[in-house]
This record gives structure tokens, sequence and C-alpha cells, in this order.
């Protein structure tokens, strides 16, 4: 159970203070009837400590399989604690359950202080923000979260992506630097550039290009091992491969925040990508790649470790991994940039959102101390903060190299007692799994997205990258309930037809009633939906 303050009449008033929101379209925070928060005398509003007098909160906390620390005891907290004054009860969630558990702690009011890395939905927002479950964060933000406000007016999409359709903002989101092209692709088309030199091909720059080496990889003994084992493309299912190659269809041209709807870039409308020809088009060269061998045969049901070790057993000819070095153990691998289509189309929209979680951090009425609190989470969208949450203490986890550029001490680069990198870093971070609140810049962020190869395939997707990403559009409770019904019925209609028109369990001949059928389901409203979310948006 969380632990519970006071009586109720006490955590109705304190609700009540907390609930005057705000939301000018100039984000200044300064809505009719809102009051600031009440500021303790316990609160030092710069520097720190953060507050003179230690207090406890409870988090609410994601937690990935893979680091398995006490996070109690791993230096970034441990350090943060000394240095903020303020003691967080971790209580740790795995992400496997954490949609499961959220949703009973919200519905059930059994909840803590914060929500911390835990994934909390625009929908979720929209519907306890305004509930008084979540707080505002307008005025808290404006007053002691000098990093992450400077952060929002460089960044205009992110009150538009935080903003909900009452005006307030609830939570503080998981942001990368949209500068930082290779981690918002994350993914890349890689291609295996030994075999490509045996073959005696240059790099693909076109679709049919692309076609022509993995008919050469499924014809060629290209490992040497005198079997024809070779597997063009290996992937865990088809979607990624779909979101690399649908730019050269031109479609996608907001990025991957919204794969069913993007902008007509001939009428500047909205339309609805995944009934229009283009689409077809795509799923036909995918069938034809599927049926010609050059997909693998597995790739519908394979999960991530049997794909890893087919690429350690140099059997892929192009692979879409974050990078085949630190996942396969194979370094002989080049992302490819954007390819041109055949009607001469050539877009890279496989562009994440910077903003990739919305409701990474998330404060409740059930909290004492909201301006502490937000003191507390703004110092990691700060370089000092940011760095040490990533990268720990110079001289005991990062040193600085002849360049100036940081690098993680040789335990945890080379571990000598046999440790993976991501196994040693737990030792000292929580950032691994994903999810955190904080900005992630190239500067200070050391994952497999700043490797070398990462960094070229970014340098390549550059010229012809998505430039106008939508962050995320945020719903009415109405229009959740139709997109969560009819919305998502649509979705896994289409999800399902996808994956039988590339195998050929389904004809191109039933196109048309694909189409139909899509219609006939609700696109309509779907898209009168998409339309006033899109006008708030451009609105906030």
């Amino acid at each position: 159970m969380w632990k519970k303050w006071g009586s109720l009449s006490l955590s109705l008033v304190i609700a009540a203070s907390l609930m005057a929101g705000c939301g000018s379209s100039e984000g200044s925070g300064e809505a009719e009837g809102e009051q600031a928060p009440e500021v303790t005398s316990n609160l030092n509003e710069t520097g720190m400590p953060i507050v003179n007098e230690q207090i406890t909160l409870d988090f609410f906390t994601g937690k990935w399989a893979g680091n398995s620390s006490n996070y109690d005891e791993v230096l970034v907290w441990d350090k943060y604690q000394e240095m903020s004054n303020i003691d967080v009860n971790f209580n740790l969630v795995p992400f496997e359950t954490l949609t499961e558990k959220r949703n009973l702690a919200l519905a059930g009011g059994d909840y803590p202080d914060v929500f911390y890395s835990a994934r909390v939905s625009s929908a979720e927002l929209t519907r306890y923000g305004p509930q008084g479950v979540f707080i505002p964060l307008n005025d808290l933000i404006d007053q002691y979260a000098p990093n992450f406000k400077k952060l929002m007016d460089e960044n205009p999409g992110i009150r538009k992506g935080l903003t909900m359709p009452d005006g307030n903002i609830y939570s503080l989101p998981s942001f990368y630097d949209p500068n930082f092209l290779s981690m918002l692709i994350g993914t890349p088309l890689w291609i295996n550039e030994d075999w490509l030199k045996q073959l005696g091909m240059d790099e693909p720059d076109t679709i049919d290009e692309l076609y022509n080496y993995l008919k050469a990889v499924k014809e060629t003994d290209l490992n040497g091992n005198g079997k024809n084992d070779e597997i063009p493309y290996g992937g865990t299912g088809i979607t990624a491969m779909i979101d690399q190659v649908k730019g050269a269809w031109g479609l996608g041209t907001k990025g991957l925040g919204h794969k069913f709807v993007d902008v007509d870039p001939d009428t500047n409308e909205l339309r609805f990508t995944k009934t229009l020809p283009e689409y077809k088009e795509l799923l036909q060269f995918m069938n034809k790649l599927y049926t010609e061998g050059l997909i693998d045969k597995e790739i519908f049901t394979i999960e991530s470790s049997a794909l890893n070790a087919k690429g350690q057993a140099d059997l892929l000819g192009s692979t879409i991994v974050p990078n085949p070095d630190t996942v396969m153990g194979k370094d002989n691998y080049i992302g490819l940039g954007a390819l041109e289509g055949p009607h001469g189309d050539k877009l890279y929209s496989h562009v994440k959102v910077p903003m990739v979680h919305v409701g990474a951090f998330a404060i409740t009425d059930k909290n004492e101390h909201p301006e502490a609190t937000i003191r507390w989470m703004d110092h990691f969208f700060g370089k000092e903060g940011a760095t040490f949450f990533f990268m720990g203490e110079e001289g005991t986890t990062y040193n600085k190299n002849a360049d100036g550029e940081l690098e993680y001490i040789e335990d945890i680069r080379n571990n000598p007692n046999g440790l993976t990198m991501d196994q040693a870093l737990t030792q000292y971070f929580t950032w691994t799994g994903g999810s955190y609140p904080g900005y992630v810049k190239s500067e200070y962020f050391k994952g497999s997205e700043t490797l070398p190869n990462s960094m070229e395939a970014a340098e390549k997707a550059e010229p012809h990258a998505v430039e106008d990403i939508w962050y995320n559009f945020n719903f009415t409770n109405e229009e959740t309930d139709f997109m969560s019904s009819v919305g998502k019925d649509i979705h896994d209609y289409i999800d399902e037809m996808e994956a039988k028109f590339v195998n050929g369990s389904a004809s191109f001949d039933e196109w048309d009633t694909y189409v139909e059928t899509i219609n006939k389901m609700g696109l309509e409203e779907y898209m009168k939906i998409y339309q006033a979310a899109y006008e708030r948006y451009n609105a906030s």
C-alpha cells in the first residue's frame, strides 16, 4: 500500500489548492482563477540542497527486467539524495506488468506521490488530470523548473505535445534532442558491408537497388559454408521494414509518431495513408520480397534473441535492430539512408518523435511537496543533472578523453568480471531499458546510437529526413473512447491485413474490399477526430 498522507479533509484541501489549472496559448501558466502554489520555508528555490530538512517521497517506478539493482543503492540515487536532501522510495514495477498495475492504482486511488518512468498515457493524463489525481504543472514549471521551461521555449513542440485538451500540463516527458538524429532513428536498415563488397555492388540508393542486393544475397554463398542459408532480410515482424521504406513512396511525412495519418504534401491536408494507392504499391513490393524468399520465412514468429543468433551465425544480409555491433557482435554492417522509390520520392520518414514518453513524470494530489518535487526532477533537464544521470561522477564512472569527450571507465566498457556493458551500467545507473524522464543529448548519452556506424547512418539520412515531426496529439475523453474502441478496431484490422497481403494469404484483388471495410468501420469519424486534435495541437 502507498503511504497515506493525513485525513481525507486535508487531502481535499491540498487537492483543491493544486487543481486551479491554467494553459494560455502563450504558455505563461497564468489562467483565470489560478493560484500559485504556496512555498514553505523548508524549500530552497535554487541550488542544493532542495530542502533544508529532509523529506521523503514515494515513487511508482517502471523498471526494466535487465536491471536487477536496488535503486536505493545505485550511485546516481545515493548521491542525489545527499545533494537534494530528498529521500525517494522507489516502488519498482516491472515494465511487463506496468500498465495493469498503473491502471489499478489510478482507478482504485491507491497511488503514490509521483509516477516516475511509469509511461502514463495521454489518455490517462486527460482523464485523471481534471479529476484532480494529477496536479497541473504550469505554474510550477514557470516558477521552479527553469531548465525545463527553457527547453520548452527552445522546442515549442514540447508544449504542444504536453498540453492536454483542458489547457493544462500534467507531466514531464522523456525528451530526445531533435538534433540527435541517430537517437530518433533508433533502428536503421542495416546491410552487410562485407557481402556488399563481395558482390561488387554499391550501397543501395533506390528501392530497385535494394531489391537487387537482396536477390544477389539469396543466390550467392557469401558466408562460404557451402550452404544456401543466407537470409537476405531478417527481422522481427514486417512492420519495421515497412516503416523503413515507406518514405520511398512518399508516406510518413510527419514521422513515426503518427503511423496512420500524415499530411499530403500536394494539398497540405490530412490523409489516411493505409488506404492510399501508394501504400498498396508498398505492400506489393513487400509481397514480392516475401514470395521470392528475400525475407526470412520466420519473420512473423521469430523473437529478438533468435534473430540476433542468426546474425551472430553470419546468416543475415540485412536487418533492422538498434546496432548489429551491440546485439549481434557484428561490426560489418552499415546503415542505409533514404531510398528513392518508383515515382521519385525520397523521404527518410523513420524518425521518432523527440518527446518519446509524454507521461514519464507526473505528480499526484497526494504529494505534500510539489514545489520541491518539481525542482528534484528539473535538475535532470539541465546539462549538469543530465550528465550526472547518464554518466555519473567524473573519475568514478567516467573520464574525459583527449578530445574532451566523456567516456565510461574501463570497468564499465570492458568489465573484468565478464559483465556486458548494460549489466555493468546497472551498478551505477537506472536509465538502461528506457522510459526515464529527462533530456537526452549525444554529448552525455553514450548508448549504441552514438557508435560511429549509427552516427554515419544518421548523416546519410539527414538530407532527406522528415523536417516537421508531429509530436503526440491529445484527445478529449470522448475522442479517446472512440479511438480506443473503433479506432483500435481499424488499426487491428489493418495490421491483420498488412500481414496477409505480404505473405500472400490475401490477394491484392481484395484491395477494394479492404478499403471499403475500413470506410464502413468508421474512417470518416476517425478523420474528423484527428482533424480536431490536429487543430488543437496547432493552437496550443
